[in-house]
C-alpha cells in the first residue's frame, strides 16, 4: 500500500511523533493507522513526543577521546532539569552517545539520530533516545556534536564544572611530552574561561573588519567631531585591535601570565621553544550546556491562578 503525505500527517497529529517516525510506522504496518500507533507506542516514540514541548535547557557536555589521543568529540545532550543531568543513569547514557559520536560519519544531529544505535542494533539512535525519555521521564535532546582529529599531534580536552562546559583543542606538534600536554590543557582552560570566538586573526573575515570599521568610525567622529582623518583612523584601528585581542584566542592575554600581559600565542611559543618543538594551535571547540536556548521562566502564582480560572 502506498503511504501518502496525508496519512503521515494524520498519524503525526494523533501521536505527536516526528514525520519520519510516522512514515516508518505506517510503512511497517502497511498503512494501518491503529497498528502504526501501536508501533510508535512500542518504540516509546509517542510517549516521548508528549514531552517534546518541554524546554530541555539543562544537561551535560561530554568529551570522548580515542586511545591514541588523535581524535576526540564533544557532545551536548539536554534534559529539563539539573537534577536529571546529574543522575548516573543519564550520564551513563550520554557517555554512550559520545562513544557513538566519536566514530560517526553523520554531518549533523538529524542524520546522527537516524544511525543504527551501536549498543542495540535493532534501534536507531533516535529510538534509543526515545526509550531513555520514557524511562527517565523528562524531555531529552541530543543537541549537537563536533569531532576534532589531528594526525600530526593530539587533541587536548578540558571539562569544566562537571560538564557545564567542554573544550577540545587541536594541537599540531612534532613533540608530545608532559610539558606540551600541560600547555595544551592550559590553552583549553583559557578557551573555557574567556570564550574566544576565533583561534587567530586569520580566521576573522575582511567583511567583519570593514563592518566594524564603519561603526567605529561613526562612533569616533561623534566623540571627536573636529578630529582629522588621521586621528579618527588611529582611534578606529586601536579599538579594532583591542576587540581582536578579546575575541581571538592567540591574541588574548594568557590568564596565568605572571606579568598579566603575555598573550596566549606568546605562551605557546615559549613552551614550544623550551621543548625544541614546533607547535601550532589550529582550532578549538567550546560547548556550553544550554547556551542559546531560551529557558522558560516559571510563574507559579500565574499557573495556579490559571488552573483555578482566576
Amino acid at each position: 500500500m502506498a503511504i501518502t503525505a496525508a496519512m503521515v500527517k494524520e498519524l503525526r497529529e494523533i501521536s505527536g511523533a516526528g514525520m519520519m517516525d510516522c512514515k516508518k510506522a505506517l510503512t511497517a504496518t502497511e498503512g494501518d493507522m491503529d497498528k502504526a500507533m501501536e508501533f510508535l507506542r512500542e518504540k516509546g516514540l509517542a510517549t516521548a513526543q508528549k514531552k517534546a514541548g518541554r524546554i530541555a535547557a539543562e544537561g551535560i557536555v561530554m568529551l570522548k577521546v580515542s586511545e591514541d589521543g588523535k581524535k576526540a568529540v564533544a557532545v551536548e545532550v539536554n534534559a529539563e532539569t539539573d537534577f536529571v543531568a546529574k543522575n548516573d543513569k543519564f550520564q551513563g547514557y550520554v557517555a554512550q552517545v559520545a562513544e557513538q559520536a566519536l566514530d560517526t560519519t553523520a554531518a549533523d544531529a538529524e542524520a546522527f539520530l537516524n544511525e543504527t544505535w551501536k549498543f542495540d542494533t535493532s534501534k536507531t539512535v533516535g529510538e534509543a533516545l526515545a526509550g531513555q525519555i520514557a524511562v527517565i521521564g523528562e524531555n531529552m535532546k541530543i543537541r549537537r556534536f563536533q569531532q576534532v582529529e589531528e594526525a600530526n599531534g593530539f587533541v587536548a580536552t578540558y571539562t569544566h564544572m562537571g560538564g557545564k562546559i567542554g573544550v577540545l583543542v587541536d594541537v599540531e606538534t612534532d613533540v608530545v611530552n608532559d610539558a606540551i600536554a600541560e600547555m595544551a590543557k592550559n590553552v583549553a582552560m583559557q578557551v573555557a574561561a574567556l570564550k574566544p570566538l576565533y583561534t587567530s586573526r586569520d580566521e576573522v573575515s575582511a567583511d567583519y573588519i570593514e563592518h566594524e570599521k564603519e561603526i567605529l568610525t561613526v562612533q569616533a567622529k561623534n566623540e571627536k567631531p573636529d578630529a582629522n582623518d588621521k586621528i579618527i583612523n588611529g582611534m578606529v584601528m586601536g579599538r579594532i585591535n583591542k576587540e581582536l585581542k578579546e575575541i581571538c584566542l592567540l591574541d588574548q592575554v594568557y590568564v596565568k601570565a605572571e606579568d598579566g600581559k603575555q598573550s596566549v600565542g606568546k605562551y605557546v611559543e615559549e613552551v614550544a621553544k623550551a621543548n625544541n618543538a614546533k607547535v601550532t594551535i589550529k582550532s578549538f571547540v567550546r560547548f556550553e550546556t544550554g547556551e542559546g536556548i531560551e529557558k522558560k521562566e516559571e510563574d507559579f502564582a500565574a499557573e495556579v491562578a490559571k488552573q483555578m480560572n482566576m
